[in-house]
């Protein structure tokens, strides 16, 4: 499979050996059920569960988004205006955390199977 492919099954949370089933249950968007993945894929079968507590790994990636968002607010405050109070910092940061929970914790998921799970490859 191209680079292209690979980019565009990681953006739309599809299996990383057939890039075509889904990864989630329910849209990448969604505040519901933010932490189930499926079990295998509905296409291939490929199993997403590697082993018991896989998924803690992205804990790891989800702390990445998380001091990315905080570096980017101060960043973009610091921009916008001369001398911002910390209650702004505190209020942006809580609300694009917010916002941004639902993506940042399923594509920490998304980038943790795809980079960290090696899933055994049946030849098509």
């Amino acid at each position: 499979m191209s680079s292209k492919s690979t980019f565009k099954a990681i953006t739309g949370a599809k299996c990383p050996q057939c890039h075509k089933g889904n990864l989630f249950s329910v849209p990448v968007y969604s505040f519901r059920n933010l932490s189930d993945v499926n079990k295998s894929c509905s296409v291939c079968g490929a199993n997403f569960h590697a082993e018991p507590d896989f998924f803690y790994g992205a804990m790891y990636v989800s702390y990445a988004f998380s001091v990315a968002l905080v570096i980017t607010t101060m960043v973009v405050l610091n921009v916008l205006m001369d001398r911002p109070e910390l209650w702004m910092y505190l209020t942006t940061v809580a609300v694009s955390n917010a916002i941004l929970m639902p993506m940042m914790l399923r594509y920490s998921k998304v980038l943790y199977l795809y980079n960290v799970g090696k899933l055994k490859y049946r030849g098509y």
